[in-house]
C-alpha cells in the first residue's frame, strides 16, 4: 500500500485487513505454511506518517527501498492526495513501478495519482463520487465512470470512496483464491452486503434526501421494510395523514424525487439484492418486492439499471469481482 501524510486511514487499513485476514484464514483452516499475502505500507520516506484523522501509521520502507516484483500495489487516497500530486519523485516512481507490478489499484482519490502518472490514459476509471467531475476535468484522457464501486481496466483497478477499497480487496481475494475464501473473509469482517464492482456507489436510502418532517422520515423507513405493500400515492398519503396532492408535492420537495420514483428505485434495489444472493425465481422476487408481475419488474430494471433482471443476475449472482 502506497500511503502519504494525510491519507485516509480506512483507504490504507481496510484493504490491507482483507488481505491479512485471507492469509490467516488460509493458514489456520487450510494449513498453508507460507502466507498467501504479506502486507506492508510504503511511502516517500520510511517511518511514521500521520493520517487525516490524526492517527499515525508506520511506513515499512520508502519507495526507494522497494525492490523486486510487486504482486499488488494499492494507492491510498485522502486529503493528502493534493500534496502528493506535487511530489514528482513519487509520481515518477509510480510510472516506473507499474512494469514490476501484477495488479495496480487505487482507493478513492488515489486515482488522481495514477492519472497524474499517465497510468489511466485511455482507460475507464472511477473515484469518490464527489471527485469524479474533477478527475474527468483534470485528466481528459481518462474515461471517468461516476457510479460504480470499482472499475477494472486490464491490470488496473480503481475504486470509489473509502470502504469501496474493501470491496475491491475482496474481489481480488476471490480472483486469487475463490469465492468461498472471499465470502469467509467478508463474514469475518461482518460485511453487511457483498457489493460487485459494477454496482452503484449509492443505495436508494443514501442517494435520496432524508425528509425534514418526522412523519415523512418515518414513512421512508417504513416503505423500505414494506415494499410488497400498497405504496401508491393515495395509500402513502393516508399513512402520512395528508391529502394525496399535498403529500406528493411535499415528498418530492423534501426527498428530491417523486414518491413513485422512490418506490420504484427501492423495489429495484431490493430485487437486485435477491437476484445476487438467492436462487429464487424471478416471478417470486417480483412478487416479494412489490412489482406484482415479472414484466413489471423487467420494465423497472430497464428504466433504472438499463438491463433486464436475467442479465443482471447473470452478471452479478455469486460474484464479488467486476
Amino acid at each position: 500500500m502506497l500511503a502519504f501524510p494525510d491519507a485516509q486511514i480506512i483507504d490504507v487499513t481496510g484493504p490491507l485487513e482483507v488481505f491479512g485476514r485471507a492469509a490467516r484464514l488460509l493458514a489456520d483452516e487450510r494449513g498453508w505454511r507460507l502466507p498467501a499475502y504479506t502486507v506492508e505500507i510504503a511511502a516517500a520516506k520510511a517511518g511514521p506518517l500521520t493520517t487525516s484523522c490524526g492517527i499515525r501509521l508506520i511506513a515499512d520502507r520508502s519507495i526507494a527501498q522497494v525492490r523486486g516484483p510487486i504482486d499488488t500495489l494499492l494507492v491510498a487516497g485522502g486529503r493528502g492526495t493534493t500534496a502528493a500530486l506535487g511530489d514528482r519523485a513519487l509520481i515518477d516512481w509510480l510510472r516506473n513501478i507499474v512494469r514490476r507490478t501484477r495488479r495496480l489499484c487505487s482507493v478513492c482519490t488515489g486515482a488522481f495519482l495514477l492519472a497524474e502518472a499517465g497510468l489511466l490514459d485511455g482507460l475507464s476509471a472511477t473515484t469518490h463520487w464527489r471527485q469524479c467531475e474533477r478527475l474527468a476535468a483534470q485528466y481528459p484522457a481518462v474515461s471517468v465512470e461516476n457510479d460504480p464501486i470499482f472499475v477494472r481496466a486490464g491490470k488496473v483497478f480503481t475504486s470509489a470512496g473509502v470502504t469501496a477499497g474493501i470491496d475491491l480487496a475482496l474481489a481480488l481475494v476471490e480472483e486469487d483464491h475463490g469465492r468461498e475464501v472471499a465470502l469467509a473473509v467478508a463474514r469475518e469482517l461482518v460485511m453487511f452486503l457483498r457489493r460487485p464492482g459494477g454496482q452503484s456507489q449509492f443505495s436508494v436510502q443514501l442517494s435520496a434526501q432524508v425528509a425534514d418532517r418526522e412523519p415523512l422520515r418515518e414513512l421512508q423507513r417504513w416503505m423500505a421494510d414494506h415494499l410488497g405493500a400498497d405504496l401508491s400515492v393515495e395509500a402513502l398519503a393516508r399513512r402520512a395523514a395528508m391529502s394525496p396532492r399535498n403529500f406528493a408535492r411535499v415528498f418530492a420537495r423534501e426527498v428530491g424525487m417523486t414518491p413513485g420514483e422512490f418506490v420504484e428505485k427501492s423495489r429495484v434495489e431490493a430485487a437486485r439484492r435477491r437476484l445476487e444472493e438467492s436462487a429464487e425465481g424471478v416471478d417470486a422476487i417480483a412478487s416479494e418486492c412489490g412489482f406484482g408481475t415479472r414484466e413489471s419488474m423487467r420494465r423497472a430494471f430497464l428504466r433504472t439499471l438499463h438491463v433486464p433482471p436475467s442479465a443482471y443476475r447473470s452478471r452479478f449472482h455469486q460474484k464479488l469481482s467486476a
